[in-house]
Protein backbone atom coordinates (compact mmCIF):
# COMPACT_ATOMS: atom_id res chain seq x y z
CA UNK A 1 0.00 0.00 0.00
CA UNK A 2 1.14 3.52 -0.58
CA UNK A 3 0.89 5.88 2.37
CA UNK A 4 -1.10 9.02 1.56
CA UNK A 5 -1.95 11.99 3.75
CA UNK A 6 -4.88 14.41 3.49
CA UNK A 7 -4.72 17.67 5.42
CA UNK A 8 -6.90 20.75 5.65
CA UNK A 9 -4.53 23.67 6.03
CA UNK A 10 -4.65 27.47 6.06
CA UNK A 11 -2.61 29.79 3.86
CA UNK A 12 -0.21 30.29 6.78
CA UNK A 13 0.14 26.55 7.34
CA UNK A 14 -2.12 26.06 10.37
CA UNK A 15 -3.88 22.74 10.85
CA UNK A 16 -5.05 23.10 14.46
CA UNK A 17 -8.76 23.18 15.25
CA UNK A 18 -10.09 22.94 11.70
CA UNK A 19 -13.30 21.06 12.54
CA UNK A 20 -16.87 22.05 13.16
CA UNK A 21 -16.47 22.80 16.87
CA UNK A 22 -14.77 26.04 17.86
CA UNK A 23 -13.44 24.43 21.06
CA UNK A 24 -12.21 21.24 19.37
CA UNK A 25 -8.55 21.97 20.14
CA UNK A 26 -7.67 24.79 22.55
CA UNK A 27 -4.05 23.80 23.14
CA UNK A 28 -1.64 26.68 23.77
CA UNK A 29 -4.42 29.24 23.97
CA UNK A 30 -5.74 28.62 20.44
CA UNK A 31 -9.02 30.53 19.99
CA UNK A 32 -9.72 30.41 16.27
CA UNK A 33 -11.13 26.92 15.81
CA UNK A 34 -13.65 25.79 13.23
CA UNK A 35 -11.99 27.69 10.38
CA UNK A 36 -12.59 24.92 7.82
CA UNK A 37 -16.26 24.38 8.67
CA UNK A 38 -18.34 24.94 5.52
CA UNK A 39 -15.27 25.59 3.37
CA UNK A 40 -15.26 24.20 -0.15
CA UNK A 41 -17.97 23.60 -2.71
CA UNK A 42 -19.93 20.43 -3.44
CA UNK A 43 -17.20 19.06 -5.70
CA UNK A 44 -14.56 19.48 -3.00
CA UNK A 45 -16.77 17.68 -0.49
CA UNK A 46 -17.31 14.92 -3.08
CA UNK A 47 -13.53 14.71 -3.61
CA UNK A 48 -12.99 14.26 0.13
CA UNK A 49 -15.69 11.57 0.31
CA UNK A 50 -14.19 9.68 -2.64
CA UNK A 51 -10.79 9.83 -0.97
CA UNK A 52 -12.08 8.10 2.16
CA UNK A 53 -13.95 5.51 0.09
CA UNK A 54 -10.85 4.30 -1.74
CA UNK A 55 -8.82 3.64 1.42
CA UNK A 56 -7.68 0.12 2.20
CA UNK A 57 -6.68 1.13 5.74
CA UNK A 58 -6.47 4.26 7.90
CA UNK A 59 -3.65 5.38 10.16
CA UNK A 60 -4.27 7.99 12.87
CA UNK A 61 -2.44 9.84 15.57
CA UNK A 62 -4.03 9.51 19.00
CA UNK A 63 -5.72 12.94 19.11
CA UNK A 64 -7.31 12.61 15.67
CA UNK A 65 -8.34 9.02 16.41
CA UNK A 66 -10.18 10.13 19.55
CA UNK A 67 -11.92 12.95 17.64
CA UNK A 68 -12.97 10.62 14.82
CA UNK A 69 -14.07 7.82 17.16
CA UNK A 70 -16.24 10.30 19.04
CA UNK A 71 -17.86 11.60 15.87
CA UNK A 72 -17.68 9.41 12.76
CA UNK A 73 -17.54 6.31 14.95
CA UNK A 74 -20.29 7.23 17.43
CA UNK A 75 -22.88 9.70 16.13
CA UNK A 76 -25.55 7.88 14.12
CA UNK A 77 -25.99 10.62 11.52
CA UNK A 78 -22.23 10.77 10.89
CA UNK A 79 -21.86 6.98 10.88
CA UNK A 80 -24.50 6.80 8.12
CA UNK A 81 -22.62 9.33 5.95
CA UNK A 82 -20.47 7.72 3.21
CA UNK A 83 -17.33 8.89 5.04
CA UNK A 84 -18.55 7.26 8.24
CA UNK A 85 -19.40 4.07 6.39
CA UNK A 86 -15.92 3.98 4.82
CA UNK A 87 -14.23 4.51 8.18
CA UNK A 88 -16.35 1.97 10.00
CA UNK A 89 -15.82 -0.79 7.44
CA UNK A 90 -12.07 -0.38 6.98
CA UNK A 91 -9.15 -1.41 9.23
CA UNK A 92 -7.94 1.43 11.43
CA UNK A 93 -4.52 1.78 13.03
CA UNK A 94 -3.62 4.31 15.69
CA UNK A 95 -0.12 5.32 16.72
CA UNK A 96 -0.18 5.53 20.51
CA UNK A 97 1.82 4.44 23.52
CA UNK A 98 -1.06 5.13 25.93
CA UNK A 99 -4.20 3.76 24.25
CA UNK A 100 -4.86 0.24 25.45
CA UNK A 101 -8.53 -0.49 24.76
CA UNK A 102 -9.82 1.28 21.64
CA UNK A 103 -13.61 1.30 21.52
CA UNK A 104 -13.96 1.68 17.76
CA UNK A 105 -14.31 -1.68 16.01
CA UNK A 106 -11.52 -2.92 13.75
CA UNK A 107 -8.86 -0.74 15.43
CA UNK A 108 -5.30 -1.88 16.04
CA UNK A 109 -2.95 0.10 18.30
CA UNK A 110 0.63 0.51 17.05
CA UNK A 111 2.48 1.05 20.30
CA UNK A 112 5.93 -0.37 19.68
CA UNK A 113 8.40 0.37 16.89
CA UNK A 114 6.22 2.67 14.81
CA UNK A 115 8.59 2.90 11.84
CA UNK A 116 8.73 -0.89 11.57
CA UNK A 117 4.96 -1.20 11.98
CA UNK A 118 4.20 1.39 9.28
CA UNK A 119 6.77 -0.13 6.94
CA UNK A 120 5.10 -3.51 7.44
CA UNK A 121 1.67 -2.03 6.69
CA UNK A 122 2.98 -0.39 3.53
CA UNK A 123 4.38 -3.74 2.40
CA UNK A 124 0.92 -5.30 2.47
CA UNK A 125 -1.04 -5.56 -0.80
CA UNK A 126 -3.62 -2.91 -1.47
CA UNK A 127 -4.08 0.63 -2.66
CA UNK A 128 -3.84 3.26 0.06
CA UNK A 129 -2.98 3.50 3.73
CA UNK A 130 -4.52 6.91 4.44
CA UNK A 131 -3.69 9.45 7.13
CA UNK A 132 -6.27 12.19 7.78
CA UNK A 133 -5.58 15.07 10.14
CA UNK A 134 -2.94 13.78 12.56
CA UNK A 135 -0.47 16.59 11.82
CA UNK A 136 2.02 15.52 14.50
CA UNK A 137 2.05 12.02 13.02
CA UNK A 138 2.41 13.40 9.49
CA UNK A 139 5.46 15.44 10.51
CA UNK A 140 7.00 12.27 11.96
CA UNK A 141 6.17 10.25 8.84
CA UNK A 142 7.78 12.90 6.63
CA UNK A 143 10.89 12.96 8.80
CA UNK A 144 11.13 9.19 8.37
CA UNK A 145 10.53 9.21 4.59
CA UNK A 146 7.35 7.15 4.89
CA UNK A 147 4.95 9.42 2.96
CA UNK A 148 4.28 8.53 -0.68
CA UNK A 149 1.72 11.21 -1.50
CA UNK A 150 0.35 14.34 0.21
CA UNK A 151 -2.96 16.07 -0.43
CA UNK A 152 -3.26 19.58 0.93
CA UNK A 153 -6.73 21.11 1.03
CA UNK A 154 -5.84 24.78 1.33
CA UNK A 155 -8.57 26.96 2.84
CA UNK A 156 -8.18 30.65 1.91
CA UNK A 157 -7.77 32.04 5.41
CA UNK A 158 -4.83 33.36 7.45
CA UNK A 159 -5.18 32.56 11.16
CA UNK A 160 -2.07 34.11 12.63
CA UNK A 161 -1.98 31.52 15.43
CA UNK A 162 -2.13 27.78 15.90
CA UNK A 163 -0.01 24.69 15.34
CA UNK A 164 1.35 24.38 11.82
CA UNK A 165 1.85 21.31 9.68
CA UNK A 166 5.48 22.07 8.89
CA UNK A 167 7.84 23.02 11.74
CA UNK A 168 9.91 26.19 11.68
CA UNK A 169 13.02 24.01 11.56
CA UNK A 170 12.75 20.58 10.01
CA UNK A 171 13.76 18.39 7.09
CA UNK A 172 13.61 19.87 3.60
CA UNK A 173 11.65 18.20 0.81
CA UNK A 174 11.17 18.86 -2.87
CA UNK A 175 7.66 18.03 -4.07
CA UNK A 176 6.24 17.02 -7.43
CA UNK A 177 2.77 18.41 -8.16
CA UNK A 178 0.58 15.64 -9.59
CA UNK A 179 -2.88 17.22 -9.35
CA UNK A 180 -4.26 20.68 -8.64
CA UNK A 181 -7.65 22.36 -8.70
CA UNK A 182 -9.39 25.35 -7.14
CA UNK A 183 -13.08 25.23 -6.33
CA UNK A 184 -15.75 27.90 -6.60
CA UNK A 185 -15.13 29.00 -2.99
CA UNK A 186 -11.38 29.40 -3.45
CA UNK A 187 -10.37 26.18 -1.72
CA UNK A 188 -7.33 24.69 -3.47
CA UNK A 189 -6.63 20.96 -3.63
CA UNK A 190 -2.99 20.17 -4.28
CA UNK A 191 -1.64 16.64 -4.53
CA UNK A 192 2.12 16.20 -4.21
CA UNK A 193 4.64 13.39 -4.21
CA UNK A 194 8.00 13.71 -2.44
CA UNK A 195 10.81 14.27 -4.93
CA UNK A 196 13.99 14.17 -2.88
CA UNK A 197 15.68 17.27 -1.51
CA UNK A 198 15.33 20.73 -3.04
CA UNK A 199 18.15 22.12 -5.16
CA UNK A 200 19.80 25.25 -3.78
CA UNK A 201 21.86 27.94 -5.46
CA UNK A 202 25.53 27.54 -4.64
CA UNK A 203 28.12 30.29 -4.53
Amino acid sequence: MKLTTTTQITIDGVTQGNGGASDEDRRNGFERGGWAFGAGDDETRAFITRTYQRADAFLFGRRTYDLFAGSWGSIDQMRAHPVGVALDGTPKYVASTTLTAPGWADTTVLGGDLAAAVTELKAQPGGELQVHGSSTLIRWLLENDLVDEMTLIVVPVILGQGARLFPENGPDRALELVESRVDAKGVAIQVYRPAGRPRYVTA
